[in-house]
């Protein structure tokens, strides 16, 4: 097999991004033993920089380490998914309050430019979803808090090896959407209660349509 050409960064993160996404892409599905010996071959790399990666990988949540056993890639159980919702309702409801009271019309006009993709992809789900993660960390860019940015960034990465996400039940994007519009509405008003509200009301019902 040939090996991989790996950017110039640091092996170990080239490997870990390339892992996250096999696993994002269910290509490692949840639950699934990583067989170290053959990633390596694969990847024509020692098992060194793919223990750094999978190091990565368990910090992030994404695999979990069991003692003389290996890595495996993390189950997201009912508990570990109401405790992620429940975070990120705190963290972003929060940030949607901070930039609704402080945003400028050049913050405003990159959310609404966002929103503006998110309502041309309602038919693409690939896309909504990508668009739509990419909306929620340009709002807590804005709220400005880099702690807050990096802990959602990490529960995100956790929210995606749920195997019945909350996008995927049928009308949930169009649930999601009109969502989006309430949030942005407040947005614009700068009324920092409303944003608060409408971003932990989508985290429920996003919760809601997960289960």
């Amino acid at each position: 097999m040939v090996a991989l050409t790996l950017a110039p960064r640091a092996l170990y993160e080239e490997v870990a991004e390339l892992l996250r996404q096999r696993i994002f892409r269910r290509e490692l599905q949840p639950g699934a033993w990583i067989d170290e010996m053959r990633l390596a071959q694969e990847l024509g790399i020692s098992r060194t920089p793919l223990r750094e990666a999978l190091k990565v990988l368990a910090a992030e949540g994404l695999v979990t380490m069991k003692v003389r056993r290996g890595a495996y890639v993390t189950e997201v159980s009912e508990k570990d998914l109401r405790d992620v919702y429940h975070l990120l309702a705190l963290l972003e409801a929060d940030a949607a309050a901070e930039v609704a009271a402080r945003a400028d019309a050049t913050d405003l006009a990159a959310l609404q430019a966002l929103h503006g993709e998110l309502e041309a992809a309602v038919a693409d789900r690939d896309r909504f979803f990508a668009v739509n993660e990419r909306f929620h960390m340009a709002l807590l860019e804005r709220a400005d808090n880099r702690w807050r940015l990096q802990m959602v960034a990490d529960l995100r990465k956790v929210m995606k090896l749920n195997r019945h996400h909350s996008l995927l039940k049928r009308g949930r994007i169009e649930e999601s959407l009109a969502e989006h519009r309430t949030l942005m509405a407040a947005l614009r008003a700068g009324d920092a209660q409303a944003a608060r509200d409408g971003m932990q009301r989508h985290f429920a019902n996003g919760l809601e349509a997960a289960g």
